[in-house]
């Protein structure tokens, strides 16, 4: 027994966005791939490589929502806690200079986790300084 094929519309949404919407920049990207016909893309790789142009659509689709996922692997749960932090007391702080502070934190935590990729890293950012004097290194 077959199940019949999944089936979507791939529509062309562009909006309206609402200036205060929490999801205003994923919303703009979806309005300006809008403009983009993906079709003929997937359906020549599709003809190369002897596929039916759905199964290569479907392909794509997995490959992109699991990529979250595999960012999530390849850095650790809690190192992405540990990049949340920064910015969960900056919006709750609700300043500019709270924002800067997490801004510099952000910064120094990649570089640590850059450090590992070249010589020079993100820059070479050292460790920030952490309000209070303390050195601010990749656990605190």
């Amino acid at each position: 027994m077959s199940q019949p094929p999944d089936a979507v519309a791939l529509e062309q949404w562009t909006g309206p966005i609402a200036d205060d919407d929490p999801h205003r920049n994923f919303k703009q990207e979806v309005s300006a791939g809008a403009l983009v016909d993906p079709l003929p893309t997937l359906q020549n790789l599709a003809d190369y490589v002897g596929l039916p142009v759905g199964a290569v659509v479907r392909h794509a689709l997995v490959k992109w929502v699991s990529a979250g996922s595999d960012a999530l692997l390849e850095v650790g749960p809690a190192w992405v806690r540990r990049l949340a932090e920064p910015m969960d007391r900056a919006e709750a702080a609700g300043t500019d200079e709270a924002r800067l502070v997490a801004y510099q934190e952000l910064r120094g935590l990649l570089g640590w986790l850059a450090a590992g990729l070249d010589a020079r890293g993100t820059g070479g950012a050292p460790p920030t300084e952490a309000p209070g004097g303390t050195k601010e290194g990749p656990f605190g």
